[in-house]
């Protein structure tokens, strides 16, 4: 009987009934399958199907840029010392011979310039955290625009909001660590931004840098939480994530045979494990690649920070361009209240970004109350089926992409041979005009998608070939869908809008309708209304004009 073990009068393990007792390997596992039910648990998930499609790749690439940090920056933290203590440099870098710096600064040189692939390391952790965000980013976007959001996958999308925020915040501790003139400038920009808090921001501000800027306490501070504090909540929900994942079985895209109850894929182990191992090489060679050939960061061409000056053109890492651009673009108001000074140009931009961030939180749970849908959804949308939701998430792309434009104001005039303030002023107007823009441009490219889907279904593909009928008319032959494609086209429901129903019964009585509930219709017909969609072809339009008697 395969599989079968029995012992023996000298107590060996004799697997398939052959008589020769177990190795010492065996053994082992079965010492750790009678404690751990390694084996039972092995056996259940081992061949567990995920779908096959290059879209779910993201996931992948973020999980292994994520690796590609640990490993690299476990041989960092060997070597750099976060001590605001000051020190003249003496090492290999010449030109910053005799300048006085942090011991910060000149631990980050002579990791560059002394130690063995030092330079290399560095380049491929700052670029594995580029990538990192990066691809959480457009890995929650491909998220938002299929509705793989919906239930019961909320508290992950809340996991992977919460690792994008947590990677953000991550990277700001990361490159101010060096204590380069641009680090440094990035520092201040977050110490104005805390002081604009009211009431409490200079007692936070004077917290985190011992005093007043730039503080002696500062890089110190941020060197565990950047190290230790922060990577280990990231792996933690990491984790977490990856076992809802597995839990919750994957999504998969509309195709036949395809259904909210089953998987269509490759098997965990050996197939899709070997396709994951391959694809993390994959990655940390394209890392290693960029690292090699491009450059990023040279902290030793920026100089030491000093409180008196800044680097032209200092800009953050594009994923904090948003913020910056929100200032940057803000006209700079005050206001006294209460004997405080309010700067409105930069509180409010500060409060505006997690603002727009928590909306993108908070928006699984937003539509679901529009819905009222409690059902489990596992066959992902096609986004030209949902254009409401579809446009909602261009609009915020391009406000971030109009908010970036504002963080390098000063290097687009100069480049473009432009006036600062002609970029800025488009920056503000483009704020509230470019997402209202976007998102009537995307519902109408969506509206018309499915309108011609619907004639593909009713009509075919046109085929090029003209064809004269018996009384002289000339027509194009249409190709009719497989039923594969027929079947993708037409899957996906249309249901009606909530209606809060009419506001006077048969009887004549006033209903009371809550203005919730109001508003819930309103928003319900506005995203999933006649307006907002176009009617797919029915059984019966179908038959009637493939029946034979049309041309």
């Amino acid at each position: 009987m395969d599989g079968a073990r029995s012992v023996s009068s000298d107590g060996s393990v004799i697997r398939g009934g052959r008589g020769a007792p177990a190795g010492r390997g065996e053994k082992a596992a079965d010492w750790a399958d009678g404690r751990l039910g390694a084996y039972t648990l092995a056996k259940a998930q081992m061949r567990k199907v995920f779908p096959d499609h290059w879209s779910f790749m993201l996931g992948e690439i973020c999980l292994y840029s994520f690796i590609v940090l640990i490993l690299t920056g476990v041989y960092l933290t060997l070597f750099f010392e976060p001590s605001s203590a000051e020190v003249v440099y003496t090492g290999s870098y010449e030109p910053l011979n005799g300048i006085l710096m942090t011991r910060a600064f000149e631990s980050t040189l002579d990791i560059s310039f002394d130690l063995r692939g030092g330079l290399l390391i560095r380049q491929i952790h700052h670029w594995a955290a580029l990538v990192f965000v990066a691809g959480m980013l457009v890995h929650m976007m491909r998220v938002f625009f299929t509705g793989a959001f919906r239930k019961p996958r909320e508290i992950n999308w809340l996991f992977g909001w919460t690792l994008l925020m947590l990677g953000m915040i991550t990277g700001l501790t990361g490159y101010s660590l060096p204590d380069d003139l641009l680090s440094g400038t990035g520092l201040r920009f977050a110490q104005g931004a805390i002081l604009s808090i009211p009431v409490v921001g200079t007692y936070l501000a004077f917290f985190l840098f011992g005093g007043e800027f730039p503080g002696t306490d500062i890089i110190p501070r941020l060197y565990p939480i950047h190290i230790l504090l922060l990577p280990g909540i990231m792996l933690a929900l990491i984790v977490a994530h990856l076992i809802l994942v597995v839990y919750h079985k994957h999504t998969q895209y509309p195709g036949p045979g395809r259904t909210q109850r089953n998987v269509v894929g490759m098997p965990l182990l050996p197939v899709y494990m070997a396709k994951a191992g391959g694809f993390f090489f994959l990655v940390f060679g394209v890392l290693t690649l960029m690292a090699a050939v491009a450059t990023i960061n040279p902290v030793w061409a920026y100089g030491p920070y000093r409180p008196d000056l800044v680097t032209t053109g200092a800009q953050p890492d594009w994923y904090l361009g948003f913020s910056e651009g929100l200032i940057r673009a803000m006209p700079g108001w005050e206001i006294d209240l209460f004997g405080h000074t309010l700067a409105l140009g930069v509180l409010i931009p500060f409060m505006l970004f997690p603002a727009v961030m928590l909306a993108i939180a908070v928006y699984p749970f937003f539509e679901a109350w529009i819905t009222g849908d409690r059902r489990e959804h596992h066959i992902l949308d096609r986004p030209r089926n949902v254009p409401v939701r579809t446009g909602l998430g261009v609009a915020w792309l391009s406000l971030y992409g109009v908010a970036l434009i504002g963080g390098g104001n000063d290097i687009i005039a100069v480049r473009f041979h432009l006036s600062i303030n002609a970029v800025t002023w488009f920056v503000r107007v483009s704020f509230f005009a470019v997402p209202v823009l976007a998102f009537i441009v995307t519902q109408r490219i969506c509206l018309g998608l499915q309108r011609r889907d619907r004639d593909k279904v009713l009509h075919g593909l046109e085929t090029g070939t003209i064809k004269r009928l018996p009384h002289g008319e000339y027509v194009e032959v249409h190709a009719p869908l497989s039923q594969a494609r027929m079947f993708t086209l037409t899957q996906h429901e249309q249901p009606e809008p909530y209606d809060p129903g009419p506001r006077v019964d048969a009887n004549g009585v006033t209903r009371r309708v809550r203005n919730t509930d109001r508003l819930r219709a309103r928003l319900a017909r506005a995203m999933y209304g006649t307006d907002a969609r176009v009617a797919k072809p029915t059984p019966e339009e179908y038959r009637e004009l493939t029946s034979g008697d049309h041309h």
